[in-house]
């Protein structure tokens, strides 16, 4: 998918984590599926100490090189894994995933749950998914239909006495598609607290 192009995405992070996100006291963050980083440098700007990850090493590769430019190589790491059989080590003040849906075989569930349980007592797990296919996508799948903001957070399998659901609603974003086609988009978010 990457080496498709010389660059894939703008390089803005998504409004949704900006919207969410600005407000938090930084710490440590993990962004899963990172892609080329917009997400990842923009934590990293704001405080935060990140660990992005994502599967394509040409993904990675433009990533860490936008991260130099920015100035912010040091507190960024950017790891590969196929989160269907590694993940990154640690525990965090902050996980997001963004767009995390794959027209392959992905366990998104089992994934985020293991993100959760990764997440400190006080941090926040950001899900923003499609609720449906932007006007422009090449690869929809006739019949496929995502997941709801409800059945996301279902899935996390989350004990109600351990989080506390701050958002689980599908909400709009005006986008831009890849050759300027403006749309308003509907998303899936989903933002939880872990209990002190």
């Amino acid at each position: 998918m990457y080496a498709e192009r010389a660059r894939r995405w703008s390089g803005n992070p998504n409004s949704t984590l900006v919207r969410y996100v600005s407000d938090l006291s930084p710490g440590r963050a993990l962004d899963l599926g990172c892609g080329e980083g917009a997400d990842a440098i923009w934590l990293a700007t704001n405080g935060w100490q990140v660990v992005g990850v994502d599967v394509s090493e040409v993904a990675l590769g433009r990533a860490a090189d936008h991260g130099r430019g920015v100035g912010v190589a040091d507190d960024v790491r950017w790891e590969q894994h196929d989160l269907s059989s590694t993940f990154p080590d640690g525990t965090f003040d902050l996980v997001c995933a963004h767009f995390f849906q794959s027209p392959v075989e992905l366990p998104a569930g089992e994934i985020l749950s293991k993100a959760a349980a990764a997440i400190n007592p006080g941090g926040w797990l950001l899900i923003v998914g499609h609720a449906q296919f932007p006007p422009w996508a090449r690869n929809a799948h006739e019949g496929r239909v995502f997941p709801t903001a409800t059945e996301i957070f279902e899935s996390l399998n989350l004990d109600d006495a351990d989080w506390n659901a701050r958002i689980v609603q599908e909400q709009e974003r005006e986008a831009t598609g890849p050759n300027g086609e403006q749309a308003v988009l509907l998303d899936n978010v989903v933002f939880v607290q872990r209990n002190f």
